[in-house]
């Protein structure tokens, strides 16, 4: 086998890897995948009767405070000035997400200042002061009020889990934000924006070095050079797949949840005037519609037509695409074992938001990766120390 380290999966986690290791270390290395393309759910292409760039597994906004991410990433790409800001239709009306300012006085017809809305709310989440909520919905009541809370979050939220969020344990939100000022800007990040020339370009330029075989429509589990089989015990491996099926599920199936996407072009220039529109309300059945046109204004993208994606969120069955874990308390319970099960894997490194059962963000998983390099690979290629995994989050 004519390669140093095999990466499974090549999302940005392992092309990250990838890069690190052959232009640093001259590794020689192979990134298999079982998609016929590279990137992962970051995967972007131009749709074809439009030309205009379509997030392929949902929007993707890239975002990070974090300078050393910064400064990786922006050896592969410019960035536009995008700033993302999503709208919610609520009962045939509009208002800006996050829930701020604008948002309260819109919702009741007020013209509050930032230390009466403040009291407002506070007022409202009197509601279950001194309480410990149990589930979601009492949770939500105690963080923003009843009002605010049944507009914006209770049905969205239903339909994101599919479970009444009565029957969703309280953990699963920590605290709702409400801006008490008029920012309606998604993201708080230091930097913020989309890559000019596209996420597939951005990708590509990753994977572009001599010593970095990219091997797609190519699963690690099943038969062949680069299988497991074949691969465990000769050379290094980072895996970024389900960690569940890793082990063949031997504890259990993780769960997660996934979405459906449905796709639609339309004969007018624009559809919604923005690039994401939420839906809280329980009668429509998709939580939201991306339109992705206006994710590029600066593009000079055709007039006759435009592109929406409406999402729909449901647990994942087996066979479905993974996005976010579910992670209750029997997922942790599984997940532990699972930690320790790859603690016995003596030449595989895990990683990744599937490989270690954690939702990641683009710029977490880059940061992630570029540890990962820093304190595991390096040192093992460069001085010998001996390669351990340390478990699913090492």
């Amino acid at each position: 086998m004519n390669a140093d380290l095999v990466i499974v999966g090549s999302g940005f986690f392992g092309l990250t890897i990838a890069e690190r290791a052959a232009r640093e270390l001259g590794l020689k290395v192979v990134v298999i995948d079982r998609r016929h393309h590279i990137g992962g759910n970051a995967y972007s292409e131009n749709e074809a009767q439009t030309g205009i760039e379509v997030h392929r597994y949902g929007a993707h906004l890239f975002h990070t405070s974090n300078q050393k991410v910064w400064d990786y990433v922006s050896q592969f790409t410019k960035f536009t000035n995008y700033q993302h800001k999503v709208y919610s239709s609520h009962k045939g009306e509009v208002y800006p997400l996050p829930i701020n300012l604008g948002t309260i006085n819109q919702f009741f017809r007020a013209s509050f200042g930032p230390a009466e809305a403040r009291a407002l709310i506070q007022e409202q989440a009197g509601e279950l002061a001194g309480t410990d909520p149990q589930n979601l919905n009492d949770k939500g009541i105690q963080l923003i009020g009843r009002p605010l809370y049944e507009a914006f979050i209770k049905h969205y939220t239903g339909k994101q889990w599919q479970t009444d969020p009565k029957d969703l344990p309280a953990g699963i939100i920590s605290r709702l934000p409400v801006r008490y000022n008029y920012d309606n800007r998604y993201f708080n990040d230091t930097y913020e924006g989309l890559p000019v020339d596209g996420y597939t370009a951005w990708i590509e330029r990753m994977a572009d070095h001599p010593n970095i075989s990219v091997v797609l429509n190519t699963d690690f589990f099943d038969d062949g050079e680069f299988s497991r089989s074949a691969v465990l015990g000769q050379v290094p491996v980072v895996y970024t797949g389900p960690v569940d099926k890793y082990f063949d599920y031997a504890e259990g199936d993780l769960s997660w949840r996934t979405i459906d996407l449905e796709e639609e072009v339309l004969p007018i220039e624009d559809f919604q005037g923005c690039s994401v529109m939420n839906y809280p309300d329980d009668d429509v059945p998709y939580t939201r519609i991306h339109e992705f046109r206006h994710f590029h204004p600066e593009r000079d993208y055709t007039k006759e037509a435009t592109v929406i994606m409406r999402e729909f969120s449901r647990f994942a069955q087996k066979g479905d695409e993974p996005y976010y874990p579910v992670n209750t308390a029997e997922d942790r319970q599984k997940l532990l074992a699972y930690r320790d099960l790859a603690k016995g894997e003596p030449t595989v490194l895990f990683g990744g938001r599937l490989g270690t059962y954690k939702y990641l963000d683009m710029h977490m998983a880059i940061g992630s990766a570029l540890t990962m390099f820093e304190n595991k690979i390096k040192p093992h290629f460069s001085g010998g120390s001996k390669l351990e995994s340390g478990g699913v989050d090492a």
